[in-house]
């Protein structure tokens, strides 16, 4: 249970909308949490730079926490990017050299204020820590820290678009809500007679954001853009980074770990995609006391422990059974030198039919492998989002589509740390292929728990800046990297190997189906096993905020899921409906505002058994948002389809003032493959 702090040692001013002038002209919309003490001893800032709207966006977030800093004694900056929010200007993609540029005059501007000390700190959750991390490559002079949440050092290969160069079907998912976000107008309330024409020029100007992403379906420069893996040295500021096991950005932690060169520090938990005072599944911690001891030490020059203890603090996931439902985690935290840790070893293990062994197999055997379409129904999300449903369940159903191996029951627990690595020789008969690997927990009642997966566009292995088409029958040799996780098989369940050739509704379907011939004899699968892991106390466990805001729920929310399967046309429909908010949050005001949110999202994903070109993605949604005398509607559609060369993806958006079509859009485009 998060305890909320009502008294501080520092009374706050909080000031809702102030304007940031840029050197071009164009202001960016700011919203300030002021130390009343900070006019006479000027204090450190914290930014916070997202295009999120500071106004109506994360507002439910923003109150508990940046209220938090500040009663500590901090500024805090929530900054809307160019083109977001109440600010000036157009957003015209993610991660862009202008947002780099805007956010060094951030901190310009926040250093040149009165009140600042001139020491500056940068954190946010997803973009805003994917942008922390990029700003503090440019090496501002004022950046003294950073915190990144849930984030990633490579855009290409860990981020909502792509994965094992396969294209991800939640690069749709995003790029509707980016244009879901985007179609809502400044509050006139805070900008006067001129946001209606602003929020026309936005529409009017706004891009097609899927596409966008797939028209770079390799690791070209477009990806290595803001991909901090590209040169470590570039950060020169000390990082504290934060990952879930339960999210899809907990890779980073790992490398960022491993490679940078500079203090630092990391907590990986349970979580979904959260702030981890939030966390769930639980158990949640005290992330702003964690958060503020970093700031203590790097913006106030206070001694404390923070660098104290092992640079990594993990919670071990047990062996528990599998659920779409998990509100807690069982485990333990553990602590850790590094990202590759030196009491984790590589543990080699090798396939024979259906049986995965510590002994090489010497007898040759080889095996055909081509997956239903289907297989990957029980996936769970991507990208969790604390929502109830979105884990994977047991396991079993795609089990049944796929080639498992199993070892021996355990004598004794396993403990994991780090990146299981797969390795196979095989051939294809198809030009293109992937090839999906899973790592599962198997208990004693034969019910399975995905521990960790990985895959592999097989046109991809001579490097991901080009596409090499598979040579029939020709043998190569196959190297998939599992998801970084940190688990413990109990004693007397056994570890399971699945491999397949599909992975639906998470990955888009190859154009071809294709079966691979692997060579089993040369499999091998290394395991980062822990030897005598390092039990912690780890972080703080008692999560606080600061009071949040004033809302009222006017209709709880729900997400439904559901499959269904068509006998006459051997095709499977999974639908996700967020009804009554795209998470399941409900329609709520924001009360000290008069603004009502109401943000509704449908996914229909189809596909028949035996044809991936069959493919369907239909993605509809509604945002409303508003208040008496001033309403806004956006109705959203996209629809996602393939041939044997393209991708076809097209849009329409209408969107409404008072009940009156103000706006429509429609796009349509073919993007090779």
């Amino acid at each position: 249970m998060k305890q909320i702090i009502t008294e501080f040692a520092h009374s706050v001013t909080q000031i809702e909308h102030l304007w940031l002038p840029l050197s071009d002209g164009t202001r960016l919309a700011v919203r300030l949490w002021l130390p009343d003490s900070a006019s006479e001893q000027p204090v450190p800032a914290i930014l916070e730079y997202i295009p999120y709207r500071k106004r109506d966006g994360t507002r439910t977030r923003d109150e508990p926490m940046h209220g938090y800093f500040a009663g500590n004694g901090y500024a805090v900056v929530r900054v809307d990017m160019r083109g977001s929010g109440e600010s000036d200007g157009l957003l015209a993609d993610e991660y862009l050299l202008q947002e780099q540029n805007d956010a060094l005059e951030v901190i310009e501007w926040i250093t040149s204020q009165a009140w600042c000390s001139g020491n500056v700190g940068m954190m946010g959750k997803s973009w805003g820590g994917f942008n922390s991390l990029q700003v503090a490559a440019r090496r501002p002079a004022a950046l003294k820290a950073i915190i990144t949440v849930c984030s990633t050092d490579d855009r290409y290969n860990d981020d909502i678009h792509y994965k094992g160069g396969c294209l991800l079907n939640d690069n749709l998912w995003w790029g509707g809500i980016m244009l879901a976000y985007q179609s809502r107008p400044a509050d006139p309330a805070l900008v006067g007679d001129g946001w209606y024409n602003e929020w026309l020029h936005r529409l009017e100007n706004m891009p097609f954001f899927p596409a966008l992403w797939m028209e770079h379906p390799l690791r070209d420069r477009y990806w290595q853009h803001g991909s901090v893996c590209e040169d470590w040295s570039a950060i020169q500021c000390p990082v504290m980074a934060i990952g879930g096991w339960a999210d899809s950005y907990s890779n980073a932690v790992f490398r960022l770990m491993d490679n940078l060169q500079v203090p630092r520090k990391a907590i990986i938990g349970p979580w979904a995609h959260i702030y981890p005072q939030d966390g769930t599944p639980e158990p949640a911690i005290g992330f702003l006391q964690e958060a503020l001891r970093w700031w203590d030490h790097w913006l106030k020059d206070e001694p404390n422990d923070v660098l104290d203890g092992p640079m990594i603090q993990a919670w071990q996931q047990d062996s528990q059974p599998p659920s779409a439902l998990r509100p807690t985690s069982k485990g333990q935290w553990l602590g850790f030198d590094a990202g590759t840790a030196s009491n984790v070893k590589g543990q080699s293990w090798w396939l024979t039919r259906g049986q995965l062994n510590p002994q090489l197999d010497a007898l040759p055997s080889r095996l055909a492998l081509c997956s239903a379409q289907s297989h990957g129904l029980m996936a769970g999300e991507w990208m969790g989002a604390g929502v109830p449903g979105e884990n994977p369940p047991d396991q079993r159903v795609d089990d049944g589509q796929a080639e498992i191996f199993d070892s021996a029951p355990l004598h004794e627990p396993l403990s994991i740390f780090g990146f299981t690595e797969f390795s196979i020789e095989l051939s294809s008969d198809k030009p293109a292929a992937m090839l999906y690997v899973r790592l599962s927990d198997v208990a004693p009642d034969g019910a399975v728990n995905r521990v960790t997966h990985g895959w592999m566009n097989l046109s991809h292995l001579q490097g991901q800046h080009k596409s090499v088409p598979l040579v029939a029958g020709e043998k190569v040799r196959v190297n998939v990297q599992l998801d970084g996780i940190c688990h413990r098989f109990a004693a007397g369940h056994r570890m399971r190997i699945s491999l397949a050739t599909t992975y639906w509704p998470m990955v888009w379907p190859m154009a071809e189906t294709a079966t691979l011939t692997l060579d089993l004899q040369s499999a091998q699968l290394t395991l980062p096993v822990c030897a005598n892991p390092l039990e912690i106390d780890g972080p703080n466990p008692h999560p606080q905020s600061a009071p949040l805001t004033a809302q009222s729920v006017l209709s709880a929310g729900r997400v439904d899921r559901t499959l269904s399967y068509d006998f006459l046309q051997d095709s499977w429909t999974s639908v996700t409906n967020g009804v009554g908010g795209v998470f399941g949050e409900g329609i709520y005001r924001f009360d000290d505002i008069d603004t009502t949110v109401d943000h509704n999202l449908r996914r229909e994903l189809t596909i028949n058994n035996a044809d991936p070109l069959s493919g369907r993605y239909l993605l509809t949604q509604t945002m409303k948002m508003g208040r008496e005398g001033w309403w806004i509607e956006a109705e959203i559609t996209l629809e996602m389809r393939s041939d044997l060369t393209h991708f076809i993806v097209s849009g329409d958006m209408v969107v409404s003032l008072n009940g009156e079509e103000e706006f429509t859009k429609y796009w349509h485009q073919r993007i090779a493959r």
